[in-house]
C-alpha cells in the first residue's frame, strides 16, 4: 500500500496528515516543527511513502533538508499554487491544510520548489544581512536630514564619508541639537562599519569564485549582482532553457487572454525580489554609466527609442538574466561585438 503525507508547518507545531493511495486518512497528528520530531512521526515501519509534501516557508529549507537526509521523499511545493488548491476548502485550519496537501501529493497536483544547497543558503543570508544594514544606515541618514530641515539646516548633496562631518558642522552652534544628533550619528557609524565588514566578506567570496568573476565581465554587473545571481539560481541545469530564467525572476509580462480579449500587462514580479532589483540596477548602469559600447547596449538603446527608457531597462534586465545563465552554463565570457558572437556560434 502506498502512502502520502501532508505537512502544514507553523513556527511551533506541524500538523501531519497521512493518507493511502485511495485517499483514506490513515493517521493525523501534530509534532514539533523540528526535523527530528517530524522524522520520528513519519519513520514508522507501516508507512510506505511515495511523496511527503510541505509548503515553502521560513522553516521549509531546514525541515526539507532534514527529511531528505534520512531518505524520506520530501517535496517542497510552491506557496501560491498550494494556496489556490487549499482555497476550495470552506474552513481553513491547520488540520484541513495538512489534509489538502496530502491530497495534492496523492493526485500529483502540485508545483515543486527548488531548495537551494546549504552553501548558497549561507550566501543568501550574507546578502540579506548586508542589505539590511545598508537600508538601516540609509534610513538613519534620511531621518537626520528630516530632523535638521525643521531647523532650516540642509545637509545637501554629500557622500557617505562626508555625511558625519557635514552634520556636525551644521549643529556646531546649537549644543542641544548636537546632543540629539550625536547618538544618531554613532548608530549610523556602527551600522556602516558592520556593513563594510560583511561587504569585505562578500568580496572575498567573489574573488575566489570563478563563475562570479566570469559574470562580472558583463558591463554593469558587479560582485553583488554576480553573487546574488549564482546563489539565487543555485544550479543552472534546473532551467532547461536560458530564456526560462526571465519568467522565474518575474521579468516577463502578465498575459490575460479570454476569448477575443488579449491583454498584456506589467511584469509579473514573481520570484526573487532582490535579484530582480539588482538586475534592474545593472541594466540602468549599463545604459547610463558604462561608456564602452557593446552589441547589448546598442540593442537596449534601440528598444528605448521604440518603447521608452523604462521598458528598455526591464527588457535589458531580462536579457541580462538570460545571458548570465548562458555564460554560466557554457563557461564563456561576455562578448562585446556581434562578430565575436558569430565566431563563437
Amino acid at each position: 500500500m502506498k502512502h502520502y503525507a501532508g505537512l502544514d508547518v507553523s513556527v511551533k507545531e506541524t500538523s501531519i496528515c497521512i493518507i493511502d493511495e485511495t485517499g483514506r486518512i490513515c493517521r493525523e497528528m501534530k509534532a514539533s516543527s523540528h526535523p527530528e520530531d517530524l522524522i520520528k512521526a513519519l519513520k514508522a515501519p507501516e508507512w510506505r511513502f511515495v511523496r511527503v509534501g510541505l509548503e515553502a516557508g521560513p522553516l521549509s529549507q531546514w525541515l526539507f533538508s532534514g527529511l531528505v537526509e534520512v531518505g524520506l521523499p520530501a517535496i517542497c511545493i510552491e506557496t501560491r499554487h498550494a494556496k489556490a488548491f487549499l482555497k476550495a476548502q470552506v474552513n481553513k485550519t491547520d488540520r484541513n491544510d495538512a489534509r489538502g496537501i496530502a491530497q495534492m501529493m496523492r493526485v500529483n497536483l502540485f508545483r515543486p520548489v527548488h531548495v537551494k544547497t546549504l552553501a548558497n543558503q549561507r550566501r543568501r543570508a550574507l546578502l540579506n544581512a548586508r542589505r539590511l544594514l545598508q537600508e538601516k544606515a540609509i534610513a538613519i541618514e534620511n531621518d537626520v536630514r528630516g530632523l535638521l530641515r525643521n531647523f532650516g539646516l540642509k545637509v545637501g548633496v554629500v557622500g557617505t564619508v562626508g555625511f558625519d562631518a557635514r552634520v556636525r558642522e551644521l549643529v556646531a552652534g546649537m549644543p542641544e541639537l548636537g546632543e540629539i544628533m550625536r547618538p544618531l550619528l554613532a548608530a549610523r557609524q556602527k551600522l556602516r562599519e558592520a556593513f563594510m565588514e560583511l561587504h569585505r566578506k562578500l568580496l572575498a567570496i567573489v574573488r575566489d569564485d570563478e563563475v562570479c568573476r566570469r559574470l562580472m565581465t558583463i558591463p554593469g554587473v558587479g560582485p553583488v549582482t554576480s553573487l546574488a545571481f549564482t546563489s539565487t539560481i543555485d544550479v543552472p541545469a534546473r532551467f532547461a532553457h536560458a530564456r526560462s530564467v526571465g519568467p522565474a525572476l518575474g521579468l516577463t509580462p502578465i498575459l490575460h487572454q479570454s476569448g477575443e480579449n488579449h491583454q498584456v500587462g506589467r511584469v509579473s514580479l514573481c520570484g526573487d525580489g532582490m535579484m530582480r532589483s539588482l538586475l534592474y540596477e545593472a541594466a540602468q548602469v549599463m545604459l547610463s554609466r558604462v561608456k564602452k559600447w557593446s552589441w547589448l547596449k546598442a540593442w537596449a538603446m534601440n528598444v528605448a527609442k521604440r518603447r521608452g527608457r523604462r521598458k528598455a531597462i526591464v527588457a535589458l534586465a531580462r536579457r541580462l538574466a538570460v545571458i548570465m545563465h548562458r555564460m554560466w552554463s557554457d563557461g564563456t565570457e561576455f562578448r562585446w561585438t556581434r562578430e565575436e558572437l558569430v565566431k563563437a556560434a
